[in-house]
């Protein structure tokens, strides 16, 4: 599923292209064809993200609300547009542009108070200006949850995906299994802050990188050998195309890296199955208190 970050970066982009422009509406598919036809002709006005909810205001108070689930996608391309393909949900189109979306988990319009509504739901967005991290805070201070399961409760921090809560943790040295209300607040504020910067680096990028500048090199160091084959997350052997682009585009320190050496302490990534997602952590910098350090991973060279 998109983190944050890639929703934002769909709404902006969006924006820049469409806002301010009467645009045509249509549902090839069919199962948006009454808000299509509302919308059709009116004035595309705003395009943003809330966490993983992307919503397009039109004129007239008109709101689409479009969660992208695990398959959904958006793609905008120059006009004109050809033929729709396959299932599209609903198509975008302006004089120079038009935009495709395909696959949602949701497709809805909502106007404002269905929007109100969705964003009431959801908890503090790093990526927005007008968030208000103490709502999180508050939450995570006051749980027995672990940590590793508030961060991807979306009514506690919003737009936070599996990737982002991975790295969050190791780069702060906290246990995923650390109850929240154990944790001290002077971490979590460092942990917002980091959080801010590091999905900002991500709508800028276009992807996920948490590794600090100087360890870069270090980690294509560690990296030179075969990345770990056995997770389920990925398909096919060691050669495997996703394999491939693993090892070229590495940009992270524990995600999707078990059984691989840590790059500060050594000891083999671990990684579990917590709630139907795959947590990925280091059991030597992410130790619960009292906890004991594991031995390093032995080198086979």
């Amino acid at each position: 599923m998109p983190e944050g970050h890639s929703l934002h970066r769909l709404a902006r982009g969006l924006h820049r292209t469409f806002a301010g422009d009467v645009v045509a509406s249509s549902s090839p598919q069919g199962r948006f064809d009454s808000g299509a036809q509302i919308l059709t002709g009116r004035v595309l006005e705003e395009a943003e993200a809330y966490g993983k909810h992307l919503f397009v205001s039109f004129e007239g108070g008109e709101v689409v609300h479009v969660h992208l689930g695990l398959y959904g996608t958006m793609q905008k391309a120059k006009s004109p547009a050809p033929e729709p393909r396959g299932a599209v949900r609903w198509r975008l189109e302006s004089p120079t542009w038009y935009a495709d979306l395909r696959g949602p988990t949701a497709c809805d319009l909502v106007g404002p108070l269905g929007r109100e509504a969705i964003v009431a739901r959801l908890g503090p967005d790093p990526l927005r200006a007008d968030a208000e991290p103490e709502r999180a805070k508050a939450r995570i201070l006051g749980s027995r949850a672990t940590v590793g399961t508030l961060l991807m409760d979306q009514a506690v921090l919003s737009g936070v995906g599996n990737i982002y809560r991975a790295e969050l943790l190791y780069r702060h040295g906290v246990s995923p299994f650390l109850e929240g209300r154990l944790l001290r607040p002077a971490v979590l504020d460092a942990m917002w802050a980091d959080l801010v910067l590091l999905m900002n680096d991500g709508v800028r990028r276009g992807r996920i990188v948490t590794l600090d500048p100087g360890d870069m090199d270090a980690m294509a160091e560690l990296d030179a050998d075969r990345p770990a084959a056995d997770d389920p997350e990925l398909d096919g052997g060691e050669d495997s195309p996703q394999i491939r682009r693993l090892r070229r585009s590495t940009g992270v320190y524990v995600y999707r890296r078990q059984g691989r050496a840590c790059l500060r302490c050594g000891v083999p990534v671990a990684a579990q199955d917590v709630q139907g997602r795959r947590l990925y952590w280091c059991p030597g910098c992410q130790r619960l208190p009292g906890q004991r350090r594991p031995r390093p991973k032995r080198s086979t060279t």
